[in-house]
C-alpha cells in the first residue's frame, strides 16, 4: 500500500502476509457461483487469482502517524501462538517489515483492535522467558469492553475460541495495566473515533481517522473482499452472526458510498486504499491509484 495522507495525518501498511489464500465458495457460505463469476470478471483484479481460484487476501497492520500519537490498528498474527495450518505461516515477514519502517517497539504509543479474532491482535503480546507480554512496552491498547467480555467468558467457559485470543493476546495486557476498556464512543482525540459495525464478531469497530475534512476508516473484517461490496449479504464463515453482519455492512456500505471517505479494509492486497461507489442497487469497490 501506498503512503496516505489524511490531513496532518500518514497512513502506512506493515504487512505480515499477502497472496491467493481461500475459494470464494469456501469464505462466503452463501455464495453463488455463477453470479460471483460474473464479478470476478470486473473487480480490482488484484483480488482475485483465476489460476487458483483463490482470493489474493492481506493480512497487515496500519501504522497511523498524528502529530500527538504513533498508532497501530490490527497486528495481524504474531508468533509463538501454536496456530495449525494454514495459519502456521511465516511471521517474520512482519517484523521485518516494522523494522523496515523505521519503528521501535518503544515508540508505539497505541494499539487499536477493530476485533479480537486471531489475525488482528496476535502482535499484542510477544513470548519472552516463557510469559506472554505486551509487545510494545508504552503503549495503550484499546479494545472494546464488550467484544473484550465476550471471549474471556467463551474461554472461561472452556469453549476455546480460535487461537484462545483472549488468554495469549488480551489477559497478559490488562495485567500489565495496559488496556483500555472502551464503549462505541470513545474518542483518542480529534483524529480518531469508532464507528460500530457488529455480526463479524460481538462488538466488531471500525476506526476512523480525520483530519483537516478528510476521513480514512480502518475497516477491519467488516469486509474481507470487493465481492461483499457487490453483494453485501455475502458474510464469511468466520462470523458471530451473519445476518447481523450483513446489516452492519449494507448500511455502512450506504453511508460512505459516493463520498471521499477512504476505506482501508485489512484484508485487501496492495493498493488497499480505495472508494465506494454505486454499482445498480450495490455496490462497488475502486483501488485509489
Amino acid at each position: 500500500m501506498k503512503s496516505l495522507q489524511i490531513g496532518d495525518v500518514t497512513i502506512t501498511s506493515i504487512i505480515e502476509r499477502d497472496g491467493p489464500w481461500r475459494r470464494p465458495c469456501d469464505m462466503f457460505p452463501a455464495y453463488d457461483h455463477e453470479i460471483g463469476s460474473e464479478h470476478l470478471k470486473t473487480i480490482e483484479p488484484e483480488t482475485y487469482d483465476p489460476v487458483s481460484g483463490r482470493m489474493c487476501i492481506t493480512y497487515q497492520t496500519f501504522v497511523v502517524r498524528t502529530p500527538k500519537h504513533l498508532v497501530l490498528v490490527d497486528t495481524c498474527t504474531g508468533e509463538d501462538k501454536g496456530y495449525p495450518a494454514p495459519m502456521d505461516f511465516d511471521k517474520q515477514p512482519w517484523l521485518d517489515n516494522f523494522k523496515k519502517a523505521g519503528l521501535s517497539f518503544e515508540a508505539i504509543t497505541h494499539v487499536f483492535c477493530t476485533h479480537l479474532h486471531i489475525d488482528h491482535c496476535g502482535w499484542n503480546t510477544r513470548l519472552v522467558d516463557g510469559r506472554w507480554v505486551p509487545t510494545f512496552p508504552n503503549a495503550k491498547y484499546i479494545f472494546h469492553k464488550e467484544e473484550y467480555a465476550y471471549w474471556e467468558a467463551a474461554t472461561k467457559a472452556g469453549q476455546n475460541p480460535p487461537g484462545n485470543v483472549w488468554t495469549y493476546n488480551c489477559r497478559p495486557i490488562v495485567e500489565a495495566g495496559q488496556a483500555l476498556l472502551v464503549d462505541n464512543t470513545y474518542e483518542l482525540d480529534e483524529t480518531f473515533t469508532l464507528t460500530p459495525t457488529p455480526g463479524h464478531s460481538p462488538r466488531h469497530v471500525c476506526v476512523n481517522i480525520t483530519s483537516k475534512g478528510q476521513r480514512a476508516v480502518v475497516t477491519g473484517d467488516m469486509m474481507h473482499h470487493p465481492l461483499q461490496c457487490r453483494e453485501p449479504t455475502w458474510s464469511t464463515i468466520f462470523c458471530t452472526d451473519r445476518a447481523e453482519a450483513a446489516l452492519s455492512r449494507r448500511a455502512f456500505l450506504e453511508r460512505v458510498c459516493d463520498t471521499p471517505t477512504v476505506l482501508l479494509p485489512v484484508h485487501f492486497p496492495s493498493p488497499t486504499a480505495g472508494l465506494v461507489k454505486p454499482h445498480g442497487k450495490t455496490f462497488d469497490y475502486k483501488y485509489l491509484r
